[in-house]
């Protein structure tokens, strides 16, 4: 059993590093980046999401590349900044908070991304060989498939084994938690899918 007091003392910097975490993962990147470009509301075009797959739909690839690298370097800043001031499992849950912050910040009323720039993020930051899989995953899907919502659901559907292989349990412990939530968010784009109805990579 952990020892209570080690616990007791330890609980404030898990609190902070999850609000770290959170306030970092917040950041609603491509909602900032589409309004700052003169593109309005990104939320009012598409999916009404603010990440990378709707940004795209703007038609400016290069907002959308910006977008996917804001979310990810989100998570991967809130890990490493946490890690350097207190160590490998804070690091851990500032990554937690950094993907709740991203699906559900209170800037807009808990209404965000889906998370899976953010996942590869604080993935790169904990363990970035388990990145590198998880992309070689999405991109290999994509290609067969060209369904982005496929691929990343695979990915991350694999991730925890592979990192259960690897011999990361603590991680495949974390990224499994992740995997459901990004698992809910993508209920529209599981239903469609299903349907026959999801849009692929490249549709008009």
């Amino acid at each position: 059993m952990p020892d209570p007091i080690s616990w007791a003392t330890a609980w404030p910097s898990f609190a902070a590093a999850l609000a770290c975490g959170y306030l970092l993962g917040s950041i609603p990147f491509g909602l900032l980046i589409t309004r700052l470009a003169g593109l309005g509301d990104i939320r009012s075009i598409g999916s009404g999401n603010i990440g990378t797959t709707n940004v795209l739909r703007t038609g400016k690839k290069s907002l959308a590349a910006a977008t996917l690298l804001g979310d990810m370097l989100k998570g991967t800043a809130a890990v490493l900044i946490v890690w350097y001031w207190a160590g490998a499992v804070p690091a851990m849950v500032a990554g937690l908070g950094a993907f709740l912050g991203h699906i559900f910040p209170v800037w807009l009323k808990f209404r965000g991304g889906k998370g899976v720039a953010t996942y590869i993020g604080i993935l790169l930051g904990l363990y970035w060989p388990g990145a590198l899989i998880f992309c070689a995953i999405w991109l290999y899907v994509a290609i067969f498939t060209r369904y982005s919502s496929f691929s990343a659901l695979t990915a991350s559907l694999a991730a925890p084994f592979v990192l259960i292989a690897l011999g990361h349990w603590q991680l495949a412990q974390l990224f499994a938690l992740l995997t459901l939530l990004i698992w809910a968010k993508h209920h529209a784009n599981i239903a469609r899918l299903i349907k026959g109805k999801e849009a692929r990579i490249g549709a008009k």
